[in-house]
């Protein structure tokens, strides 16, 4: 996404990386001012609410200024870099005595760059709505929908201009550093009615905090938002800050915490537990470890136990489903998106395997195996994270039993894998040392009742118990 400035300077704007995200952080710049770059050159790494991805630059040029600095949230729109197409020379500062034909003649020979209106392709999807107005305006008279264009560019712009026009007829946007305005947008507060306090007028979280405060009084409604919640802990003094260490909640954390808040909120959870022996599907493990059309392939007891939870889904379609609160309908869904929750080191992600269901167990031992590389090597891309209906989470690789875990929003079921551990079994009438686990599956009771919940998990549960089952229930 790009936008006009000078006759040879472009900027590129922040595109939507994902689906309605509004805001990516800035990890790692790849070029510096004065470095040339080519169309299609990755220039940065940036992270959003669902990953880390690498933005390529749209055109050959040499850059011209970075907007921000590495570590810089910006917001979905807003420019990032400047690039020079004509090939790095300066371009001459505009005279301030220049003539309203000149500037008409300078937007009617950049108007053929501009491409067809409407959203753009980015690297995944489309990115955002083009603006109004394709390049900044001049300095000096303009019409009022100038004006207007000059608001729209400024409220997409985290940081604003460097300088504004004096004879600007705006009003003056209010000085606040990025993390302030962040806090302003939380708490549901307009920078414009703050009374900064700051050196140079520049508003403070302080000055935040105390406009929020008196807003919190006249709020009788019963539906309230989540601002009032945040300010009032927000001044919570620490006990001792000298040995305490505040880590802002951003990326893959702030979606996480997000979605698991609103799902917990929304979803009746319901979960239910069964103890297996396994040790009949550890040995299959190890069988097909030597087949040779597994060869080179992931295989281990998670690629059985997805293998077992898709054949209940098959026997039980309606538990792969969502619900449909604006409609008030329930979605059936005749497809499975298998996710698999997989930790990383931005934090928890639920990338997913499409069409799972369609899958050999060949196919679904590289898919898997392609799942966690690419995760571990923090390159899952948001569209990989999209449309699952069902999730499998292996907290068992943690040493731990099991868990209550919380449903994906718009998922109806989440699979949870304890340890397997050897302990004392009763097989064939006698206790033999047995491989047993625990599962655990929760539910979205509004529209899985007990019934079919206790079936899904009774279906894998005796699979993995008589491996055997894949074949005569397949």
């Amino acid at each position: 996404m790009t936008t006009m400035t000078e006759a040879s300077v472009r900027e590129f704007k922040m595109p939507d990386v994902g689906e309605g995200l509004t805001e990516a952080e800035i990890l790692k710049w790849y070029v510096q001012a004065g470095d040339t770059v080519t169309d299609g050159q990755v220039v940065c790494e940036v992270e959003t609410a669902k990953a880390a991805v690498e933005l390529p630059i749209p055109y050959d040029g040499v850059v011209r200024e970075l907007r921000f600095p590495e570590g810089t949230t910006v917001d979905v729109g807003t420019a990032i870099i400047a690039v020079d197409v004509a090939g790095g020379a300066p371009a001459a500062p505009e005279t301030p005595a220049e003539a309203p034909e000149a500037s008409t003649a300078s937007e009617a020979s950049a108007a053929p760059e501009k491409k067809p209106e409407g959203r753009q392709p980015v690297l995944v999807g489309y990115g955002v709505a083009a603006s109004s107005t394709k390049r900044r305006p001049r300095k000096g008279p303009e019409v009022p929908v100038q004006q207007a264009s000059v608001a729209i560019q400024t409220e997409l712009n985290g940081h604003g201009p460097a300088t504004t026009s004096p004879a600007a007829t705006v009003q003056p946007r209010p000085l606040a550093k990025p993390p302030v305005r962040k806090l302003a947008k939380d708490l549901g507060v307009d920078l414009t009615t703050v009374i900064p306090s700051g050196p140079d007028g520049i508003i403070t979280r302080e000055d935040v905090h105390a406009a929020a405060t008196p807003a919190e009084a006249p709020a009788p409604e019963p539906v309230v938002t989540q601002a009032p919640v945040t300010a009032a802990a927000a001044p919570t003094a620490s006990y001792d800050a000298a040995r305490e260490t505040r880590v802002p909640v951003k990326g893959v954390r702030k979606a996480t915490a997000a979605a698991m808040v609103g799902s917990a909120f929304t979803a009746p959870h319901v979960t239910e537990f069964v103890t297996v022996d396994v040790t009949r599907t550890l040995k299959l493990v190890e069988e097909l470890k030597q087949d040779k059309d597994l060869q080179g392939l992931r295989v281990n007891p998670l690629l059985l136990i997805a293998k077992a939870l898709l054949v209940a889904i098959k026997r039980h379609p309606d538990i792969n489903a969502s619900w449909d609160e604006t409609n008030q309908e329930i979605v059936l869904k005749h497809y499975v998106n298998l996710g698999i929750a997989a930790a990383t080191p931005r934090g928890l992600i639920v990338p997913n395997i499409k069409d799972a269901h369609t899958k050999t167990l060949p196919q679904l031992a590289q898919s898997l195996g392609e799942l966690v590389a690419t995760a571990k090597e923090g390159r899952t891309s948001p569209a990989a994270m999209q449309g699952g209906t069902v999730t499998i989470t292996n907290v068992g690789v943690f040493g731990v039993d099991t868990g209550t875990p919380i449903l994906p929003p718009g998922e109806a079921a989440i699979l949870a894998v304890g340890a397997i551990k050897l302990q004392p079994w009763i097989h064939k009438g006698k206790v033999k040392p047995r491989q047993v686990t625990t599962l655990a599956l929760s539910f979205d009771h509004r529209l899985v009742d007990g019934e079919l919940g206790s079936k899904v998990l009774a279906d894998v549960a005796a699979i993995l118990e008589q491996p055997k089952k894949l074949i005569t229930w397949a």
